[in-house]
């Protein structure tokens, strides 16, 4: 059963959607990415796998100063909750840092999904399974990517998404996938 985004959520989407790409860039910055190093195409892909349900995508999310909302729906359709079937917009900013740890590996394989948004519901029992899940995880708020990349180290992948310095990583050796997200800047290492 797909549940509908709050209200408070469709606000933090529709002014994230105002703000464009130079605050989604802004952000990144914030946080310690330094402008010259963001790349400015005419447009920006993301290629992403599911390892749960198979999918996989490629798509122009930016082009021409603005999102692709064709774009934008494919990605949150592949990082939805595929447990509960649960889709619900991805921030921008994630998908604008996605895209910057990608340009900087320069590997052409799609990110390989572990875990994209979670509902609470589906955030409960992860955390109730395992200690390594946060009770209030930034996946609930479209805001977290466990990923890892093939043919790419997951040290190099970890080391790279630190030195952007735009958020939370976290580094999960034996289950195979870094966690990245857009909240405060810190790290942390799991099983």
């Amino acid at each position: 059963m797909k549940q509908k985004p709050s209200p408070l959520h469709y606000s933090l989407c529709r002014r994230g959607f105002l703000r464009g790409t130079l605050a989604g860039f802004a952000g990144l910055a914030a946080h310690g990415a330094r402008a010259s190093t963001l790349p400015t195409p005419a447009e920006r892909q993301l290629a992403f796998y599911n390892i749960h349900t198979g999918e996989h995508v490629q798509t122009v999310y930016w082009a021409d100063g603005a999102y692709v909302p064709s774009g934008l729906s494919d990605i949150n359709h592949i990082l939805r909750d595929f447990r509960t079937d649960t889709i619900v917009p991805m921030h921008r900013r994630l998908l604008d840092l996605l895209y910057l740890i990608h340009t900087r590996l320069g590997n052409p394989d799609p990110f390989h999904v572990i875990s994209g948004y979670r509902t609470p519901a589906t955030n409960a029992m992860l955390h109730d399974r395992s200690g390594q899940v946060a009770s209030h995880s930034l996946h609930m708020d479209a805001m977290a990517v466990d990923i890892r990349l093939p043919g790419v180290a997951l040290t190099h992948l970890r080391e790279l998404a630190l030195s952007l310095r735009a958020g939370g990583v976290g580094y999960y050796p034996r289950s195979d996938f870094v966690h990245v997200d857009i909240g405060r800047v810190r790290q942390w290492q799991g099983a």
